[in-house]
């Protein structure tokens, strides 16, 4: 998605010595700096790090900053759905709006970093559908095109996805450095 910026792309298997990174933050945002912060110090390199989640209204935001591990410290994604629905049981179609969020952090050795967010509201349907993606795509459904991100073609959703949409303002941001 960044293949147009005049960036080089390393990852975290580039760098083979990096320790896990505790995520302790209490939002989005917190949770992809410390993991952008502490990469850099390690590196001494300009490291993009992003945290997502879903949230969903009913629940208050829940899993939000735990949707990964919603179901507990062994969950796999049935896990997680399972749970998810089970605690929206009794609630309507027209009270389960949800959202994926995605912030972005690219922080710089020096210190400074910029954010990026991306939001894709949806909601939570009653029963899986679809079998591309992972995590909760198969039971959240963008009302406007009528489909689980479990059903959408990757190219669609990297458009429409909240990490989609984070990286087109990063990758905005990156042509206008290089112009």
């Amino acid at each position: 998605m960044l293949r147009d910026c005049d960036v080089e792309i390393l990852s975290l298997e580039d760098f083979p010595d990096i320790p896990d990174i505790e995520e302790d933050g209490k939002s989005f945002f917190e949770n992809a700096l410390i993991k952008a912060r502490t990469v850099s110090r390690i590196t001494g390199e300009t490291v993009l790090a992003d945290d997502s989640g879903l949230e969903v209204d009913a629940l208050g935001g829940a899993p939000g900053i735990y949707s990964s591990r919603y179901a507990g410290s062994d969950a796999t994604d049935e896990k997680n759905i399972r749970k998810l629905l089970a605690e929206l049981q009794g609630v309507g179609a027209e009270n389960r709006a949800a959202a994926f969020r995605c912030v972005l952090v690219l922080f710089r050795f020096d210190g400074t970093f910029e954010t990026f967010e991306g939001r894709w509201p949806g909601r939570i349907i009653f029963e899986p559908r679809g079998e591309k993606g992972f995590g909760y795509d198969p039971i959240f459904e963008d009302p406007q095109l009528g489909f689980t991100a479990a059903e959408l073609a990757p190219d669609v959703k990297n458009v429409t996805s909240h990490r989609g949409r984070a990286l087109h303002l990063l990758k905005k941001r990156l042509l206008e450095c290089n112009k």
